[in-house]
């Protein structure tokens, strides 16, 4: 049977040791003029003008992720009045006042992502625990729900440490369980983190290695 999954970006499940009153997003700042969508579970890095923005490209970019995108509040510069969207679209954003998003920026903070390709099986899914990923679609998503179309790229797994995830784990989930199909939930974590002293791409620091 295959798996209920569709692509939905990184969602936010718990950090590393399941530390208490650890996960929560943190307040950047989107530049008004902006015109990148960014989507619910889309990952963003940081720019040197003090900004955020999606990734480079479709598998991640070579610059550190920052953290994942959750939402904005913006004030509208048709409107007039302040909007809370799961996404940034792209535009619509008064410049005189701050395009505030929302962004799970922990590095230890845990995700589940799915799985773009059959995992073939059980055993093989539990082989690639503790290497590195990248994404398939980690640009796209839906302008009508707002949510990242975002998967796992599973022909990428390796221990390649400039990729872009790490995997922790797989997720126990009844209704997404045939390894056959695509849609099997990953638990990873952000590898080569901006924020981490262990792995942030552009800070020039050391990256990890898959095992």
């Amino acid at each position: 049977m295959a798996n209920t999954n569709g692509a939905f970006g990184l969602r936010p499940i718990g950090v590393v040791g399941q530390a208490a009153n650890t996960t929560g997003a943190t307040e950047y700042r989107i530049a008004s003029g902006n015109t990148n969508a960014i989507y619910q579970g889309s990952p963003v890095i940081p720019l040197s003008t003090g900004f955020i923005d999606i990734v480079g490209n479709a598998n991640g970019g070579t610059v550190g992720i920052v953290g994942v995108f959750w939402g904005c509040e913006y004030v509208s510069s048709t409107t007039g009045k302040k909007v809370w969207s799961n996404y940034w679209p792209g535009s619509g954003a008064d410049s005189n006042y701050p395009v505030k998003a929302f962004v799970y920026d922990n590095p230890m903070q845990l995700f589940v992502i799915a799985s773009d390709a059959s995992l073939t099986n059980e055993a093989t899914a539990r082989g690639h625990v503790f290497a590195n990923a990248n994404f398939a679609t980690a640009t796209s998503g839906s302008s009508t729900t707002g949510i990242s179309s975002g998967t796992l790229a599973v022909s990428t797994v390796a221990t390649t440490n400039t990729l872009n995830l790490r995997i922790m784990g797989i997720q126990d989930d009844p209704e997404n369980q045939d390894f056959t199909a695509a849609g099997i939930p990953v638990i990873v974590r952000l590898n080569n983190h901006f924020n981490s002293p262990n792995g942030a791409i552009a800070g020039g620091t050391v990256s990890t290695t898959g095992v």
